[in-house]
């Protein structure tokens, strides 16, 4: 048996001692002719332990392993022959099939192996050698999954901190805008203040002046002081956090679908808010389960199980897209075709593709700038309409398994470096709601809906309070 220093001088290539020992960029070494002979017929020159792209010109030579190696022949050489029997001191040249180890012809002859089998130790090497490769080929095989998972495990952690970086970084920006904008609120108010105080003192200073004048007419009629000659605090103060929250809602606009970068394609880059996407230079990502492998394809953050919902797709400037629906139950590595409901334009032309049908041709005049997605879990349906036009496109009706199956997700596809934007979406505020209980009204539905909208959107509501905090 192999001492663990001769393994440790083994090439993973020849698994034998190292012969001329270079080293690849990612620190593991080879044999010069063994790694030469892997590269060979093929376009990446990767390292065959850990998959990582060869990322030098040349092959460096790995010094101090070459003299290891060298070292440990030469002690080899030097060591006693360990080819003689132990009990007669006679050369190893039989193998016994009984007991499986080598035996001398005086051990052959003894009462121990009187009824044994032999081979000779040159045939039965190679063919317990050959079978014990055969017993080590799976365990190989399962080394390398397991270094190939390691190399992707170790590429996910990396990625993991960047997206924490990141999302960090966005997340003081975002802040840093709304503590902006409050100062300059706060700036604003404090100086309309300071003129009512200076209007005032203003209006002393003259005070003897106008005295003086007014003495020197007559006395028609008994004055009064006037309306609205005091300040008027409410103007000021009254609802200000109401007030200016209103003033917030137009720097942070709300969008009703947020891209999962964990789902882009490696050939899409997205926006920093996530909101659009487009074709750009491929990026290095860790192909993690949720990540789509379909050409230039990403889904949205959020998935839907039931419940009406409404998105709409700037799509005027790319020439080849898909905007559309996705089952959460679908495969992401390969073709998506069967849990996918779609718009597609690609060659100047239109079609509605699904699962269960032929595709269809659109019959288009004038080419879409905007695609609306209305998904109705509670129905079974999705219908694509033109929001310029406020005319109905297309509509799937979702047959069995799925209507009843998972979240489905918003589906994007974008194969041109126009991006493709998710359009913001207005938030209606009705103030006389808000300042009163909220009732029910069966009349006043469309108000109803207005106010639910507002408190369901959860941003607003979560940035405002920790501000106020």
């Amino acid at each position: 048996m192999a001492s663990r220093l001769e393994e440790d001088l083994c090439c993973p290539i020849c698994q034998d001692i190292f012969k001329d020992a270079v080293m690849l960029s990612c620190s593991h070494s080879f044999c010069r002719d063994c790694v030469q002979s892997w590269w060979r017929g093929k376009e990446d020159r990767e390292c065959a332990v850990c998959k990582r792209r060869h990322s030098r010109g040349t092959l460096r030579p790995n010094f101090t392993l070459r003299n290891l190696c060298e070292s440990f022949l030469l002690d080899q050489d030097q060591r006693p022959s360990e080819d003689l029997c132990s009990l007669h001191s006679e050369k190893l040249k039989l193998f016994c099939l009984d007991h499986q180890e080598p035996v001398c012809v005086v051990c052959r002859d003894s009462e121990k192996h009187a009824t044994h089998g032999f081979r000779p130790i040159d045939e039965a090497a190679p063919q317990h050698r050959k079978k014990l490769l055969e017993t080590l080929e799976p365990f190989k095989r399962k080394l390398e999954d397991f270094q190939r998972v390691k190399v992707n495990f170790d590429q996910i952690a990396d990625h993991i901190q960047l997206l924490a970086r990141h999302t960090e970084s966005q997340i003081k920006e975002e802040f840093q805008k709304l503590h902006q904008f409050l100062e300059e609120e706060e700036e604003a108010r404090l100086d309309t203040e300071e003129q009512l105080r200076a209007g005032d003192v203003s209006f002393l200073k003259n005070y003897k002046t106008t005295a003086l004048r007014l003495q020197q007419r007559p006395l028609l009629e008994d004055h009064q002081l006037p309306s609205g000659a005091l300040i008027h605090v409410a103007k000021h103060l009254g609802n200000l956090s109401f007030n200016v929250w209103k003033k917030m809602r137009d720097m942070a606009p709300y969008t009703p679908v947020i891209l999962d970068s964990g789902s882009a394609h490696p050939d899409l880059t997205l926006s920093k808010d996530l909101t659009s996407m487009s074709r750009g230079p491929s990026q290095d990502v860790p192909d993690n389960p949720e990540r789509i492998n379909y050409n230039c394809s990403v889904l949205g953050s959020e998935g839907f199980a039931s419940g009406t919902h409404s998105w709409e797709v700037e799509v005027g400037g790319s020439t080849d897209w898909s905007v559309g629906v996705f089952a959460e139950s679908e495969h992401r590595k390969t073709q998506i075709q069967s849990g996918l409901w779609r718009i597609w334009f690609t060659g100047g032309s239109y079609k509605a593709l699904c699962p269960t049908d032929a595709d269809i041709i659109l019959p288009v005049q004038t080419p879409f700038q905007r695609i609306r997605v209305n998904l109705d879990r509670n129905q079974g349906e999705i219908l694509f309409s033109d929001p310029d036009t406020d005319t109905q496109i297309h509509t799937f009706i979702l047959t069995y398994p799925h209507t009843l199956a998972g979240r489905m997700f918003p589906f994007f596809r974008n194969r041109d470096q126009h991006p493709l934007k998710i359009s913001a979406a207005k938030v209606p505020v009705n103030v006389e709601k808000l300042m009163h209980e909220y009732d029910d009204d069966d009349d006043d539905d469309e108000d109803d809906v207005d106010v639910l909208n507002l408190m369901r959107n959860k941003k607003y509501t979560e940035i405002w309070g920790k501000i106020k905090r």
